[in-house]
C-alpha cells in the first residue's frame, strides 16, 4: 500500500499547531465523528476557490501519488474528487483513486463529499464530510466536521484519532495557505500545551492502528 495510508496511524497530530476545536466529538461501536473549525483571512468566496483546488493545499503525505497537484475536485453534485496516480517504471499507464464524490456544493458556503478516505476505502464503512464557510469580521470561519459509520475492521477510539488527526492536518493547510488569522497562523499558532503527554498516551494505540492498516495492504 502507498505509503499516505499505511502510514495513516502514525501522524501525531499532538506535534503540530492545529486548528481551533479540532477533536472526536463523537464515537459509538460503528462509528464517529471529527470535527475542527479555523478563521482565515480572505472572503468566503477566495476561501471556496481554493476549497476546490485541493492540489494547493492538500498534504502529499496523503495522497497515493505522494504529490497533491495530482488531486482535482469537481464542484457539483456528483463530481469527483480524485486523483491522478501516474504510471512509472514497467507500469507507464497512468492509474487513478477515487477519495470521494460530492454530494452537494453552494459556493461560498458549503461543501459536502461522501466517501470512505485513506484506510477506509478499502472497507465497508463510509463517510461524510462537511465544510461549512461563514463570513466573520475580517475573514472566513472554516467549521470541518467528518461522519463515518459502518463496518470498518478498527477499534474506534483508535482509527478515530487517527483519522481526526489526518482530517485536521488538512484543515490546517488550507488555513496556512489562505492566511490564518490572529492566533491562527502557521508559524504563529502556539503548540498544544498537552502535546509531549498526548503523544505518549497515543503511542500504543496508533501502533496496533497501523499493524491493521497494514493487514488491508496484504
Amino acid at each position: 500500500m502507498p505509503r499516505l495510508y499505511a502510514t495513516l496511524a502514525a501522524i501525531g497530530l499532538a506535534t503540530f499547531a492545529v486548528p481551533t476545536a479540532a477533536k472526536v466529538v463523537a464515537t459509538s461501536e460503528s462509528g464517529f465523528v471529527t470535527k475542527a473549525s479555523a478563521a482565515v483571512a480572505a472572503t468566503p468566496r477566495e476561501t471556496w476557490l481554493a476549497l476546490i483546488k485541493p492540489s494547493a493545499w492538500w498534504n502529499d503525505a496523503h495522497t497515493w501519488s505522494a504529490d497533491a497537484s495530482n488531486m482535482t475536485l469537481v464542484p457539483s453534485a456528483g463530481g469527483c474528487f480524485c486523483e491522478r496516480i501516474p504510471g512509472e517504471g514497467d507500469i507507464p499507464l497512468d492509474g487513478s483513486a477515487q477519495h470521494a464524490v460530492v454530494v452537494q456544493a453552494v459556493p461560498d458556503r458549503a461543501l459536502r463529499l461522501r466517501g470512505g478516505l485513506g484506510p477506509l476505502q478499502a472497507v465497508p464503512a463510509t463517510g461524510v464530510l462537511t465544510v461549512t464557510l461563514s463570513a466573520i469580521d475580517g475573514g472566513t470561519r472554516i467549521d470541518w466536521e467528518y461522519n463515518v459509520g459502518g463496518p470498518m475492521g478498527f477499534e474506534i477510539d483508535q482509527i478515530s484519532k487517527a483519522v481526526d488527526g489526518v482530517m485536521n492536518q488538512q484543515l490546517r493547510g488550507l488555513r496556512d495557505h489562505l492566511g490564518g488569522m490572529d492566533g491562527e497562523g502557521g508559524d504563529d499558532a502556539e503548540e498544544d500545551p498537552g502535546a509531549d503527554t498526548e503523544a505518549a498516551d497515543q503511542g500504543a494505540e496508533e501502533d496496533s492502528v497501523g499493524d491493521q492498516i497494514d493487514a488491508l495492504a496484504d
